[in-house]
Protein backbone atom coordinates (compact mmCIF):
# COMPACT_ATOMS: atom_id res chain seq x y z
CA UNK A 1 0.00 0.00 0.00
CA UNK A 2 1.57 3.21 -1.11
CA UNK A 3 0.88 6.53 1.25
CA UNK A 4 1.65 9.55 -0.08
CA UNK A 5 2.04 12.44 1.91
CA UNK A 6 1.78 16.18 1.48
CA UNK A 7 4.91 18.35 0.15
CA UNK A 8 5.24 21.00 2.58
CA UNK A 9 8.24 23.24 3.08
CA UNK A 10 10.55 20.79 1.68
CA UNK A 11 9.32 17.90 3.99
CA UNK A 12 6.88 15.19 3.14
CA UNK A 13 4.63 15.27 5.92
CA UNK A 14 1.21 13.54 7.31
CA UNK A 15 -2.56 15.67 7.36
CA UNK A 16 -2.43 17.36 10.34
CA UNK A 17 -6.31 16.11 11.10
CA UNK A 18 -4.77 12.73 10.06
CA UNK A 19 -8.04 12.24 7.02
CA UNK A 20 -7.14 9.87 4.55
CA UNK A 21 -8.55 8.97 0.95
CA UNK A 22 -8.42 6.02 -0.77
CA UNK A 23 -6.18 5.75 -4.35
CA UNK A 24 -7.88 3.60 -6.73
CA UNK A 25 -5.97 2.02 -10.01
CA UNK A 26 -8.74 2.07 -12.71
CA UNK A 27 -6.78 -0.69 -14.48
CA UNK A 28 -8.66 -2.98 -11.99
CA UNK A 29 -10.73 -1.62 -9.69
CA UNK A 30 -8.37 -1.79 -6.60
CA UNK A 31 -6.93 0.53 -3.79
CA UNK A 32 -3.47 0.65 -4.11
CA UNK A 33 -2.75 3.38 -1.86
CA UNK A 34 -3.83 6.41 0.38
CA UNK A 35 -3.33 10.32 0.18
CA UNK A 36 -3.83 12.97 2.72
CA UNK A 37 -7.81 14.95 2.90
CA UNK A 38 -6.34 18.27 3.92
CA UNK A 39 -7.69 20.65 5.99
CA UNK A 40 -7.41 24.29 6.19
CA UNK A 41 -4.83 23.56 8.85
CA UNK A 42 -2.41 21.87 6.47
CA UNK A 43 -3.51 24.84 3.72
CA UNK A 44 -2.53 27.38 6.53
CA UNK A 45 0.77 25.64 7.38
CA UNK A 46 1.78 25.67 3.32
CA UNK A 47 0.49 29.34 2.98
CA UNK A 48 3.05 30.03 5.94
CA UNK A 49 5.96 28.36 4.75
CA UNK A 50 5.43 30.02 1.02
CA UNK A 51 4.92 33.51 2.56
CA UNK A 52 8.36 33.03 4.10
CA UNK A 53 9.88 32.28 1.32
CA UNK A 54 8.56 34.40 -1.07
CA UNK A 55 10.58 37.33 0.03
CA UNK A 56 14.01 35.46 -1.30
CA UNK A 57 12.92 33.47 -3.94
CA UNK A 58 10.90 36.76 -5.82
CA UNK A 59 14.82 38.88 -5.43
CA UNK A 60 16.19 35.58 -6.85
CA UNK A 61 17.76 36.08 -10.41
CA UNK A 62 15.85 35.51 -13.66
CA UNK A 63 19.25 33.43 -14.01
CA UNK A 64 18.99 31.27 -11.24
CA UNK A 65 15.29 31.06 -11.21
CA UNK A 66 15.45 29.60 -14.87
CA UNK A 67 18.66 26.94 -14.07
CA UNK A 68 16.31 25.60 -11.08
CA UNK A 69 13.40 25.40 -13.82
CA UNK A 70 15.69 23.62 -16.31
CA UNK A 71 17.16 21.08 -13.85
CA UNK A 72 13.46 20.29 -12.79
CA UNK A 73 12.65 19.43 -16.61
CA UNK A 74 15.83 17.67 -17.00
CA UNK A 75 15.08 15.15 -14.07
CA UNK A 76 11.79 14.60 -14.81
CA UNK A 77 13.40 13.70 -18.18
CA UNK A 78 15.43 11.15 -16.44
CA UNK A 79 12.81 9.48 -14.58
CA UNK A 80 10.48 9.00 -18.06
CA UNK A 81 9.82 5.87 -16.80
CA UNK A 82 9.28 5.97 -13.20
CA UNK A 83 6.84 8.83 -14.13
CA UNK A 84 4.74 7.47 -16.79
CA UNK A 85 4.23 4.43 -14.65
CA UNK A 86 3.01 6.24 -11.96
CA UNK A 87 0.65 7.64 -14.53
CA UNK A 88 -0.92 4.67 -16.27
CA UNK A 89 -1.63 3.30 -12.95
CA UNK A 90 -3.29 6.55 -12.02
CA UNK A 91 -5.38 7.16 -14.52
CA UNK A 92 -6.07 4.20 -16.29
CA UNK A 93 -3.88 5.77 -19.61
CA UNK A 94 -1.99 3.60 -21.77
CA UNK A 95 1.44 4.17 -20.90
CA UNK A 96 2.80 4.62 -24.21
CA UNK A 97 0.95 7.51 -24.00
CA UNK A 98 2.44 8.50 -20.71
CA UNK A 99 6.06 8.06 -22.03
CA UNK A 100 5.25 9.72 -25.24
CA UNK A 101 3.23 12.88 -24.79
CA UNK A 102 1.99 13.66 -20.90
CA UNK A 103 5.42 13.26 -19.15
CA UNK A 104 7.57 14.81 -21.81
CA UNK A 105 5.47 17.96 -22.15
CA UNK A 106 5.36 18.53 -18.42
CA UNK A 107 9.36 18.49 -18.71
CA UNK A 108 9.02 20.92 -22.19
CA UNK A 109 6.75 22.85 -19.11
CA UNK A 110 9.40 23.41 -17.29
CA UNK A 111 11.79 24.23 -19.95
CA UNK A 112 10.22 26.23 -21.59
CA UNK A 113 9.33 28.75 -18.94
CA UNK A 114 12.66 28.30 -17.68
CA UNK A 115 14.07 30.02 -20.55
CA UNK A 116 10.93 32.08 -21.25
CA UNK A 117 11.18 34.37 -17.82
CA UNK A 118 14.29 35.46 -19.29
CA UNK A 119 12.89 36.71 -22.33
CA UNK A 120 9.89 38.20 -20.55
CA UNK A 121 10.21 42.34 -21.28
CA UNK A 122 8.54 45.26 -19.85
CA UNK A 123 7.50 47.99 -22.72
CA UNK A 124 7.97 51.95 -22.02
CA UNK A 125 6.82 54.71 -23.79
CA UNK A 126 8.16 58.08 -24.68
CA UNK A 127 5.94 61.19 -25.59
CA UNK A 128 8.27 63.99 -26.47
CA UNK A 129 5.58 66.63 -26.36
CA UNK A 130 4.99 66.45 -22.80
CA UNK A 131 8.25 65.30 -22.14
CA UNK A 132 7.81 62.15 -20.22
CA UNK A 133 8.44 58.67 -19.99
CA UNK A 134 6.18 55.46 -19.31
CA UNK A 135 7.73 52.78 -18.31
CA UNK A 136 5.84 48.86 -16.94
CA UNK A 137 6.90 46.86 -13.98
CA UNK A 138 5.75 43.17 -13.38
CA UNK A 139 5.90 41.86 -9.77
CA UNK A 140 5.12 38.17 -8.89
CA UNK A 141 2.18 38.21 -7.03
CA UNK A 142 2.69 36.73 -3.96
CA UNK A 143 1.66 33.10 -3.26
CA UNK A 144 -0.70 31.81 -5.75
CA UNK A 145 -3.20 28.53 -5.82
CA UNK A 146 -2.93 26.05 -8.90
CA UNK A 147 -5.22 23.35 -8.99
CA UNK A 148 -5.21 20.73 -11.80
CA UNK A 149 -7.48 18.11 -13.09
CA UNK A 150 -7.13 14.05 -13.03
CA UNK A 151 -6.95 13.71 -16.86
CA UNK A 152 -3.25 14.99 -17.50
CA UNK A 153 -2.14 15.21 -14.09
CA UNK A 154 1.03 15.75 -14.23
CA UNK A 155 1.30 17.57 -17.93
CA UNK A 156 -1.44 20.07 -16.98
CA UNK A 157 -0.26 20.73 -13.13
CA UNK A 158 3.46 21.65 -14.46
CA UNK A 159 1.43 23.89 -17.09
CA UNK A 160 0.71 26.15 -14.13
CA UNK A 161 3.30 25.40 -11.82
CA UNK A 162 5.85 26.09 -13.99
CA UNK A 163 5.03 29.81 -14.91
CA UNK A 164 4.32 30.70 -11.46
CA UNK A 165 7.24 29.68 -9.97
CA UNK A 166 9.24 31.49 -13.08
CA UNK A 167 7.28 34.87 -12.66
CA UNK A 168 9.01 34.56 -8.32
CA UNK A 169 6.02 33.30 -6.81
CA UNK A 170 5.50 30.90 -4.35
CA UNK A 171 2.92 28.10 -5.32
CA UNK A 172 0.30 25.89 -3.26
CA UNK A 173 -0.98 23.43 -5.70
CA UNK A 174 -3.52 20.96 -5.33
CA UNK A 175 -3.47 17.86 -8.08
CA UNK A 176 -6.77 15.83 -8.55
CA UNK A 177 -7.55 13.76 -5.65
CA UNK A 178 -8.01 10.94 -8.19
CA UNK A 179 -4.84 11.29 -9.90
CA UNK A 180 -2.41 12.02 -7.05
CA UNK A 181 1.03 10.18 -8.08
CA UNK A 182 2.82 12.38 -9.78
CA UNK A 183 2.52 15.23 -8.17
CA UNK A 184 3.64 13.39 -5.33
CA UNK A 185 6.86 12.29 -7.11
CA UNK A 186 7.35 16.40 -8.45
CA UNK A 187 8.19 16.95 -4.69
CA UNK A 188 10.97 14.33 -4.61
CA UNK A 189 12.47 16.07 -7.84
CA UNK A 190 11.71 19.45 -6.67
CA UNK A 191 14.18 18.52 -3.68
CA UNK A 192 16.61 17.28 -5.54
CA UNK A 193 16.65 20.39 -8.10
CA UNK A 194 17.32 22.58 -5.68
CA UNK A 195 13.85 24.43 -5.74
CA UNK A 196 14.63 26.65 -1.90
CA UNK A 197 11.93 25.58 0.81
CA UNK A 198 8.49 26.94 0.93
CA UNK A 199 8.51 27.66 -2.80
CA UNK A 200 6.62 24.71 -3.90
CA UNK A 201 4.20 23.65 -1.59
CA UNK A 202 1.50 20.54 -2.43
CA UNK A 203 -1.36 19.33 -0.60
CA UNK A 204 -3.60 16.53 -1.39
CA UNK A 205 -7.28 16.15 -0.68
CA UNK A 206 -10.98 16.93 -1.87
CA UNK A 207 -12.05 20.07 -3.75
CA UNK A 208 -14.57 20.22 -1.22
CA UNK A 209 -12.62 20.69 1.33
CA UNK A 210 -8.69 21.03 0.19
CA UNK A 211 -9.60 22.86 -2.87
CA UNK A 212 -12.08 25.18 -1.54
CA UNK A 213 -9.72 25.93 1.81
CA UNK A 214 -7.45 27.54 -1.10
CA UNK A 215 -9.29 29.11 -2.92
CA UNK A 216 -11.03 30.96 0.01
CA UNK A 217 -7.88 31.58 1.60
CA UNK A 218 -7.82 35.47 2.36
CA UNK A 219 -4.14 35.71 1.22
CA UNK A 220 -3.93 33.32 -1.39
CA UNK A 221 -3.64 36.05 -4.33
CA UNK A 222 -4.41 34.32 -7.10
CA UNK A 223 -6.23 30.37 -8.33
CA UNK A 224 -5.57 29.00 -11.36
CA UNK A 225 -8.31 26.17 -12.50
CA UNK A 226 -8.55 23.48 -14.87
CA UNK A 227 -11.72 21.38 -14.06
CA UNK A 228 -15.47 21.27 -14.53
CA UNK A 229 -17.22 24.16 -15.65
CA UNK A 230 -19.67 23.75 -12.46
CA UNK A 231 -16.58 24.00 -10.12
CA UNK A 232 -15.27 26.83 -12.27
CA UNK A 233 -18.52 28.72 -11.32
CA UNK A 234 -18.07 27.63 -7.19
CA UNK A 235 -14.41 29.35 -7.52
CA UNK A 236 -15.27 32.03 -9.32
CA UNK A 237 -18.20 33.18 -6.91
CA UNK A 238 -15.71 32.72 -3.79
CA UNK A 239 -13.14 34.36 -5.57
CA UNK A 240 -14.56 37.12 -7.30
CA UNK A 241 -15.73 39.33 -4.19
CA UNK A 242 -12.15 38.69 -2.61
CA UNK A 243 -10.60 40.32 -5.60
CA UNK A 244 -8.08 37.48 -6.22
CA UNK A 245 -6.90 36.72 -10.20
CA UNK A 246 -8.73 33.91 -11.47
CA UNK A 247 -7.94 31.55 -14.47
CA UNK A 248 -10.32 29.35 -15.52
CA UNK A 249 -10.17 26.70 -18.04
CA UNK A 250 -13.12 24.72 -18.21
CA UNK A 251 -15.06 21.83 -19.98
CA UNK A 252 -15.81 22.24 -23.62
CA UNK A 253 -18.40 20.53 -26.43
CA UNK A 254 -15.95 20.77 -29.18
CA UNK A 255 -17.24 20.72 -32.79
CA UNK A 256 -15.26 18.95 -35.34
CA UNK A 257 -16.12 20.09 -39.13
CA UNK A 258 -15.31 17.85 -41.43
CA UNK A 259 -15.65 18.53 -45.35
CA UNK A 260 -15.92 16.78 -48.37
CA UNK A 261 -12.60 18.58 -49.85
CA UNK A 262 -10.11 17.68 -47.13
CA UNK A 263 -7.49 15.45 -47.37
CA UNK A 264 -9.66 12.16 -46.38
CA UNK A 265 -6.61 10.18 -45.05
CA UNK A 266 -5.23 12.48 -42.82
CA UNK A 267 -8.60 13.31 -41.55
CA UNK A 268 -9.29 9.95 -40.98
CA UNK A 269 -6.46 8.98 -38.86
CA UNK A 270 -6.36 12.40 -37.02
CA UNK A 271 -9.94 12.27 -36.32
CA UNK A 272 -9.84 8.74 -34.93
CA UNK A 273 -6.71 10.30 -32.43
CA UNK A 274 -8.91 13.59 -31.37
CA UNK A 275 -12.19 11.42 -30.82
CA UNK A 276 -10.63 8.52 -28.27
CA UNK A 277 -7.07 9.90 -27.04
CA UNK A 278 -7.01 9.13 -23.41
CA UNK A 279 -9.97 7.59 -23.42
CA UNK A 280 -11.88 10.76 -24.52
CA UNK A 281 -11.06 11.91 -21.74
CA UNK A 282 -9.42 15.43 -22.53
CA UNK A 283 -11.25 18.72 -22.70
CA UNK A 284 -10.10 19.61 -26.66
CA UNK A 285 -11.27 15.95 -27.97
CA UNK A 286 -13.51 16.57 -30.79
CA UNK A 287 -16.79 15.00 -29.37
CA UNK A 288 -19.00 16.45 -31.86
CA UNK A 289 -18.33 15.82 -35.20
CA UNK A 290 -20.22 17.23 -38.61
CA UNK A 291 -19.40 16.14 -42.04
CA UNK A 292 -20.71 16.75 -44.94
CA UNK A 293 -23.14 15.74 -46.80
CA UNK A 294 -21.45 14.13 -49.79
CA UNK A 295 -18.90 12.29 -47.44
CA UNK A 296 -20.56 11.52 -44.78
CA UNK A 297 -21.72 7.49 -45.80
CA UNK A 298 -17.79 7.15 -46.88
CA UNK A 299 -17.37 8.98 -43.49
CA UNK A 300 -19.46 6.93 -41.30
CA UNK A 301 -18.19 3.34 -43.09
CA UNK A 302 -14.47 4.21 -42.98
CA UNK A 303 -14.94 5.57 -39.18
CA UNK A 304 -17.09 2.52 -38.16
CA UNK A 305 -13.75 0.76 -39.36
CA UNK A 306 -11.16 2.25 -38.15
CA UNK A 307 -12.76 2.71 -34.64
CA UNK A 308 -13.72 -0.83 -34.13
CA UNK A 309 -9.87 -1.72 -34.95
CA UNK A 310 -8.70 0.09 -31.61
CA UNK A 311 -7.18 -2.35 -28.87
CA UNK A 312 -8.80 -1.99 -25.66
CA UNK A 313 -6.66 -3.57 -22.98
CA UNK A 314 -4.31 -3.26 -19.67
CA UNK A 315 -2.27 0.37 -19.63
CA UNK A 316 0.90 -1.25 -19.18
CA UNK A 317 0.60 -3.15 -22.63
CA UNK A 318 2.45 -1.31 -25.16
CA UNK A 319 -0.50 -2.79 -27.50
CA UNK A 320 -2.89 -0.77 -25.97
CA UNK A 321 -4.45 2.30 -27.58
CA UNK A 322 -8.14 3.10 -24.99
CA UNK A 323 -6.66 1.83 -21.48
CA UNK A 324 -9.21 2.38 -18.74
CA UNK A 325 -11.38 5.50 -18.05
CA UNK A 326 -10.37 7.04 -14.69
CA UNK A 327 -12.89 6.20 -11.84
CA UNK A 328 -16.05 4.01 -11.16
CA UNK A 329 -17.98 7.03 -10.64
CA UNK A 330 -16.69 8.31 -14.24
CA UNK A 331 -17.52 4.98 -16.07
CA UNK A 332 -21.33 5.10 -14.39
CA UNK A 333 -21.50 8.39 -15.88
CA UNK A 334 -19.91 8.02 -19.04
CA UNK A 335 -22.69 5.34 -19.58
CA UNK A 336 -25.77 7.02 -18.40
CA UNK A 337 -25.06 9.03 -21.46
CA UNK A 338 -25.16 5.76 -23.44
CA UNK A 339 -28.18 3.97 -21.99
CA UNK A 340 -30.19 7.24 -22.96
CA UNK A 341 -29.43 6.70 -26.60
CA UNK A 342 -32.68 6.39 -27.84
CA UNK A 343 -34.38 8.68 -25.24
CA UNK A 344 -32.19 11.71 -26.87
CA UNK A 345 -32.64 11.00 -29.98
CA UNK A 346 -29.40 9.01 -31.30
CA UNK A 347 -28.47 5.87 -32.96
CA UNK A 348 -25.42 3.36 -31.49
CA UNK A 349 -23.61 2.82 -34.42
CA UNK A 350 -21.09 1.08 -32.32
CA UNK A 351 -19.64 0.41 -29.11
CA UNK A 352 -21.27 1.64 -25.70
CA UNK A 353 -20.57 -1.81 -23.97
CA UNK A 354 -18.01 -2.25 -20.84
CA UNK A 355 -14.95 -4.72 -21.57
CA UNK A 356 -13.99 -6.86 -19.53
CA UNK A 357 -9.92 -7.76 -19.51
CA UNK A 358 -8.76 -11.06 -18.51
CA UNK A 359 -6.92 -10.62 -14.70
CA UNK A 360 -8.61 -7.22 -14.77
CA UNK A 361 -12.51 -8.32 -14.40
CA UNK A 362 -13.13 -5.36 -11.89
CA UNK A 363 -11.28 -1.88 -14.54
CA UNK A 364 -13.31 0.88 -15.94
CA UNK A 365 -12.99 -0.50 -19.49
CA UNK A 366 -15.32 1.10 -22.22
CA UNK A 367 -15.40 0.44 -25.75
CA UNK A 368 -14.90 3.57 -27.97
CA UNK A 369 -18.49 4.60 -29.17
CA UNK A 370 -19.76 6.20 -32.26
CA UNK A 371 -23.44 7.91 -32.31
CA UNK A 372 -25.31 9.25 -34.84
CA UNK A 373 -27.56 12.20 -34.14
CA UNK A 374 -30.22 14.25 -35.74
CA UNK A 375 -30.30 17.25 -34.02
CA UNK A 376 -27.59 19.17 -32.33
CA UNK A 377 -30.15 20.35 -29.61
CA UNK A 378 -30.07 16.84 -28.36
CA UNK A 379 -28.47 15.95 -25.21
CA UNK A 380 -25.64 14.18 -26.14
CA UNK A 381 -24.65 17.33 -28.45
CA UNK A 382 -25.08 19.90 -25.60
CA UNK A 383 -23.26 17.96 -22.55
CA UNK A 384 -19.77 17.41 -22.09
CA UNK A 385 -19.31 13.39 -21.41
CA UNK A 386 -15.71 13.61 -21.38
CA UNK A 387 -15.09 9.61 -22.41
CA UNK A 388 -14.60 7.38 -25.69
CA UNK A 389 -18.12 8.76 -27.04
CA UNK A 390 -18.53 11.01 -30.15
CA UNK A 391 -21.72 12.17 -31.83
CA UNK A 392 -21.80 12.18 -36.01
CA UNK A 393 -24.02 14.02 -37.64
CA UNK A 394 -24.21 15.35 -41.68
CA UNK A 395 -24.74 18.94 -42.70
CA UNK A 396 -25.59 20.48 -46.25
CA UNK A 397 -24.64 24.48 -45.43
CA UNK A 398 -21.54 25.82 -44.18
CA UNK A 399 -23.64 28.68 -42.62
CA UNK A 400 -26.09 25.43 -41.34
CA UNK A 401 -22.97 23.79 -39.47
CA UNK A 402 -21.49 27.12 -38.41
CA UNK A 403 -24.79 27.87 -36.85
CA UNK A 404 -24.63 24.05 -34.98
CA UNK A 405 -21.14 24.61 -34.37
CA UNK A 406 -21.45 27.75 -31.89
CA UNK A 407 -25.10 26.84 -30.83
CA UNK A 408 -23.67 25.07 -27.44
CA UNK A 409 -22.59 26.80 -24.24
CA UNK A 410 -18.61 25.77 -24.56
CA UNK A 411 -16.38 27.89 -26.53
CA UNK A 412 -12.90 25.66 -25.78
CA UNK A 413 -11.93 24.67 -29.21
CA UNK A 414 -12.79 23.16 -32.78
CA UNK A 415 -10.96 21.60 -35.68
CA UNK A 416 -11.77 22.48 -39.41
CA UNK A 417 -11.10 20.11 -42.29
CA UNK A 418 -11.08 21.62 -45.97
CA UNK A 419 -8.44 22.83 -48.35
CA UNK A 420 -10.81 26.45 -49.05
CA UNK A 421 -8.00 28.90 -48.10
CA UNK A 422 -11.16 31.17 -48.01
CA UNK A 423 -13.10 28.96 -46.18
CA UNK A 424 -10.87 28.24 -43.88
CA UNK A 425 -10.17 31.86 -42.68
CA UNK A 426 -13.92 32.05 -42.40
CA UNK A 427 -14.56 29.77 -39.97
CA UNK A 428 -11.72 30.42 -38.24
CA UNK A 429 -13.03 34.04 -37.75
CA UNK A 430 -16.77 32.98 -36.76
CA UNK A 431 -16.49 30.11 -34.63
CA UNK A 432 -16.62 30.97 -31.14
CA UNK A 433 -14.14 29.19 -28.95
CA UNK A 434 -10.55 30.31 -27.87
CA UNK A 435 -8.17 28.02 -30.22
CA UNK A 436 -8.73 26.66 -34.10
CA UNK A 437 -7.16 24.18 -35.65
CA UNK A 438 -7.40 23.49 -39.48
CA UNK A 439 -6.20 20.35 -40.88
CA UNK A 440 -4.44 19.13 -37.39
CA UNK A 441 -5.18 18.95 -33.92
CA UNK A 442 -3.66 19.39 -30.58
CA UNK A 443 -0.42 20.64 -32.17
CA UNK A 444 0.16 22.80 -29.27
CA UNK A 445 3.35 25.77 -29.43
CA UNK A 446 3.47 26.46 -25.84
CA UNK A 447 4.23 30.27 -26.97
CA UNK A 448 0.34 31.05 -27.66
CA UNK A 449 -2.77 31.33 -25.60
CA UNK A 450 -4.65 28.66 -24.40
CA UNK A 451 -8.14 29.04 -22.71
CA UNK A 452 -11.93 29.21 -24.10
CA UNK A 453 -14.90 32.08 -23.75
CA UNK A 454 -18.38 31.29 -22.97
CA UNK A 455 -18.82 28.14 -20.06
CA UNK A 456 -15.37 26.95 -21.50
CA UNK A 457 -13.24 29.78 -19.15
CA UNK A 458 -11.84 32.96 -18.51
CA UNK A 459 -8.29 33.87 -19.35
CA UNK A 460 -5.48 32.05 -20.88
CA UNK A 461 -2.71 30.19 -20.21
CA UNK A 462 0.69 29.82 -22.02
CA UNK A 463 3.38 32.05 -23.36
CA UNK A 464 3.53 35.26 -21.79
CA UNK A 465 -0.16 35.01 -21.11
CA UNK A 466 0.74 33.00 -18.44
CA UNK A 467 3.73 34.99 -16.98
CA UNK A 468 1.05 38.05 -17.16
CA UNK A 469 -1.24 36.52 -15.34
CA UNK A 470 1.03 35.52 -12.32
CA UNK A 471 2.38 38.84 -12.19
CA UNK A 472 1.03 42.31 -11.11
CA UNK A 473 1.01 45.30 -13.58
CA UNK A 474 2.18 48.85 -12.16
CA UNK A 475 3.31 51.80 -14.96
CA UNK A 476 5.35 54.37 -14.06
CA UNK A 477 5.51 58.19 -15.54
CA UNK A 478 8.29 60.19 -15.41
CA UNK A 479 8.54 63.53 -16.34
CA UNK A 480 12.10 65.03 -17.17
CA UNK A 481 11.48 69.00 -18.25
Amino acid sequence: MIQLKNYINDEFLEPIQNEWLDNYNPSNGSVYGQLPNSSLEDVNLAYEAAKKAFESWSQTSLEKRSAILLKIARLIEDNLNRFAEAESKDNGKPITLAKSIDIPRAASNFRFFGHAITQFHSESHETKSEKTINYTLRHPLGVVGCISPWNLPLYLLTWKIAPALAAGNCVIAKPSEITPYTAFLLGEICNEAGLPKGVLNIVHGLGTTTGQAIVEHPNIKAISFTGGTETGKIIAKTAAPMFKKISLELGGKNPNIIFADCDYEKMLTTTLRSSFSNQGQICLCGSRIFVEASLFEQFKTDFIERVSQLTVGHPSNESTQVGALVSKAHIEKVLSFIDRVDSYGGKLLHGGKRVRIKGHEDGYYLTPTIIQVDSNSCHLNQEEIFGPVVTIMPFDSEYKVLEMANDVKYGLSATVWTNNLKRSLFFSEQLECGIIWVNTWMQRDLRTPFGGIKSSGVGREGGFEALRFFTETKNICINYE
